[in-house]
C-alpha cells in the first residue's frame, strides 16, 4: 500500500479541518510510541483559541488517506470536532454513573503491544473533572487485538477515538477503573463484545428515553454549571449517542423535552445551558457522584491495603 508524504498528509487534513471550520493553528512532526513519524495538528475555532479550546490531532506519516473511506471518515471527525469545540471545556464527558471526566494526553496513534501480546495499544489519562482540583485521575492502557483492529478503518485517532473515550466510559460504570492521586496504567480492554458485526456499530450501553434525560441533566450540570460558567454544551454529540446506544435525533428530541421542563435551556435541543432550576439540584448530583466514586473504589481488597493479609 502506498503511504502519503507528511506535507500531504498534512495538507489533506488541513483541507478537511478547514471544510470543517476549523482553523489550522500549528503543524508539526513528532514520533510514536515506536519512534515511528507522525504528523501533529493543533486546531481550534479561531487563531487565536485558548489552549482549552483547542484539538490535537495526530496521525501517523505512513497513514494513507486514499485508502477508501478514509478521507471521508476523517472529514467527520473534523466536523464532529468542530461543535464539541464550542463546548466550555471540548475534552470533558460525563459518564452514566454521573462522573465527570478529562481525557487528556493520549498518545495516538495505537502501538503494537511490546509485552507479546496480540494487541493494539494507546495510551492517556482520564481525570476527575467536578471542579474541585482533586488531582484524582486513571492513567490507561486502552487496547484492540489484531482481529478486533480489522472491523477499524485504522489504529488511527479520527477512527477510534470515540469509541476508546466510550470504552474508558464503559469501564469505569462497571467500576473497573480507579480514579486515584497516583499509579500504574489500568487497563481497558476494547473486544468484540462492544462492537456488533450484524449491525456494524459499536454497542456499549443500551438506554430508554428515562435513561438518556437523566444522562443529559447530569452532562449539563457538570459541563453547563460546574465547569462552563453556564455556558452551552453540545447535546447532541455523535460520540454520546454512541455510548448510549441511540442517535443524535433521540438526544435533540430528550433534551427539546427538558427545556420545556424549565431544567435546561437551549437552541432547538442542540446546544443547552444549565438554569437555575437545575443548579437548584446540586446536591443531589454531588452526591450521585460521591456514590459512583464509592462503586470504583476495590472494597475487597481493602484489608490487604492495610497490611492485614496472611498471603
Amino acid at each position: 500500500m502506498p503511504s502519503n508524504s507528511a506535507p500531504n498528509l498534512s495538507s489533506a487534513a488541513g483541507s478537511a479541518a478547514h471544510e470543517a471550520g476549523l482553523v489550522l493553528i500549528a503543524s508539526g512532526h513528532g514520533s510514536d510510541f515506536h519512534g515511528g513519524p507522525t504528523s501533529i495538528l493543533e486546531l481550534g475555532l479561531s487563531p487565536g483559541a485558548p489552549s482549552a479550546q483547542r484539538t490535537r490531532l495526530g496521525l501517523s506519516d505512513s497513514l494513507d488517506l486514499s485508502h477508501p473511506g478514509l478521507l471521508p471518515a476523517l472529514s467527520e471527525h473534523m466536523r464532529e470536532e468542530a461543535k464539541r469545540l464550542r463546548n466550555p471545556q471540548p475534552a470533558a464527558f460525563v459518564t452514566l454513573g454521573g462522573i465527570p471526566v478529562v481525557m487528556s494526553d493520549f498518545r495516538w496513534p495505537f502501538h503494537r503491544s511490546v509485552s507479546g501480546a496480540d494487541t493494539y495499544i494507546v495510551h492517556g489519562t482520564m481525570a476527575l473533572a467536578d471542579g474541585q482540583n482533586s488531582g484524582l485521575h486513571a492513567k490507561i492502557a486502552a487496547s484492540m487485538t489484531v482481529t478486533f483492529a480489522e472491523e477499524v478503518l485504522a489504529p488511527e485517532q479520527p477512527y477510534a477515538e470515540t469509541f476508546i473515550y466510550n470504552a474508558i466510559r464503559k469501564t469505569l460504570d462497571q467500576g473497573q477503573l480507579e480514579l486515584l492521586k497516583s499509579g500504574n496504567r489500568q487497563p481497558v480492554p476494547v473486544t468484540t463484545r462492544y462492537y456488533s458485526r450484524w449491525q456494524k456499530k459499536f454497542v456499549f450501553t443500551d438506554t430508554d428515553d428515562e435513561a438518556r434525560q437523566r444522562f443529559l441533566l447530569s452532562k449539563v450540570f457538570w459541563l453547563s454549571g460546574i465547569l462552563g460558567g453556564n455556558a452551552p454544551v453540545w447535546i447532541a454529540d455523535p460520540r454520546d449517542a454512541q455510548y448510549l446506544n441511540t442517535t443524535v435525533e433521540a438526544l435533540a428530541q430528550a433534551a427539546g423535552e427538558l427545556s420545556r421542563t424549565g431544567m435546561v435551556t437551549g437552541e432547538a435541543g442542540e446546544f443547552a445551558a444549565a438554569s437555575p432550576a437545575l443548579m437548584a439540584h446540586g446536591d443531589e448530583y454531588r452526591s450521585r457522584l460521591e456514590d459512583a466514586l464509592a462503586f470504583t473504589k476495590p472494597t475487597f481488597n481493602e484489608e490487604m491495603r492495610a497490611g492485614h493479609t496472611n498471603m
